[in-house]
């Protein structure tokens, strides 16, 4: 397998037709842009000048995707940046987007890795009575037959148990609101 460390070498031919050096066949913008978000950093040179071409073709990716309708550019930034071209704020606005574009993916990775870290609903007082209650309601709803089993289950002790489950909850409820 390839090493990943390294970008993605794509040499664009004199026919303009993209070429994947890894794989040696050839790709398509929308093939480029796949691996990108699966995290992988990619380069695109023309073979024949050697030049380097990967921002023009990020730029057109971008553009052909607003373009379809999936727009994450506001109309306003884009003309932002059409005037931090024509401005002396155009040594500072690639700065201040890097550093945007850092933290915002800092703040998804620490947004993710958060809610891995425990489901939250299963931290909060009376969770484990309330699914209990769902099991029994399932239970009485389903005329007492457990999935898996072939003999339903006694009323009596259905209701009874939905009641002391009901009246736990209950109990755990006017706790929290104290």
């Amino acid at each position: 397998m390839a090493e990943t460390n390294k970008p993605l070498l794509i040499k664009r031919y004199a026919s303009r037709r993209l070429y994947n050096t890894e794989t040696s066949d050839y790709v398509t913008l929308e093939d480029i842009a796949f691996f990108i978000r699966e995290g992988r950093e990619v380069q695109i040179v023309d073979l024949k000048s050697g030049d380097d071409l990967t921002r023009q073709y990020l730029l057109q990716i971008i553009a052909e995707h607003e373009s379809r309708g999936e727009n994450v550019l506001p109309v306003d930034v884009l003309t932002d940046l059409v005037r931090s071209y024509t401005t002396q704020a155009a040594s500072v606005v690639p700065q201040f987007l890097q550093a945007s574009f850092e933290m915002l993916r800092e703040g998804q990775s620490k947004a993710m890795e958060n809610m891995g870290k425990a489901n939250p609903m299963a931290a909060m007082p009376g969770f484990e009575a309330m699914r209990a209650q769902q099991e029994a309601f399932f239970k009485a709803m389903t005329g007492g037959i457990i999935p898996g089993s072939s003999t339903p289950a006694k009323e009596e002790d259905d209701l009874g148990e939905i009641k002391s489950q009901l009246a736990a909850l209950q109990e755990k409820l006017s706790k929290m609101n104290k």
